[in-house]
């Protein structure tokens, strides 16, 4: 899911995929801002919205998350660009995966500077 997700969202966002040997983010848009893109599948409409894990929090790897959920059968519910200083506010560190978590609920979209993708990210999906 992780490819597809990231396919999509590049497709959306006129952004070039980043080689798999890249550390922190997975694309790069035409304007140099570089995007980590994750993605969550529910399975049912109570499911867990937890991305996995942010490594390298501190580091600032990368510009903005791109985030995606979407619903058991792949088709995408919401998306957004997530700029990383709201990344950094809502997220959660774990000690345990030396890592950090975020939860994509519908309220992120109401985060200051955040923008929602939805639209583009499911006219990329099809």
């Amino acid at each position: 899911m992780a490819d597809y997700t990231e396919t999509i969202v590049a497709r959306a966002l006129a952004a070039q995929l980043a080689t798999n040997s890249q550390s922190g983010y997975d694309a790069v848009g035409q304007d140099g801002i570089r995007y980590q893109i994750k993605g969550r599948r529910l399975t049912t409409p109570s499911g867990s919205t937890q991305l996995s894990a942010i490594r390298n929090l501190s580091a600032m790897p990368f510009d903005h998350l791109a985030a995606v959920v979407f619903d058991g059968r792949l088709a995408v519910l919401y998306a957004a660009l997530i700029p990383i200083d709201v990344v950094a506010r809502l997220a959660r560190y774990r000690a345990h995966t030396n890592s950090h978590t975020l939860h994509f609920r519908r309220t992120v979209l109401k985060e200051p500077g955040v923008v929602d993708i939805t639209s583009l990210v499911q006219a990329a999906a099809k």
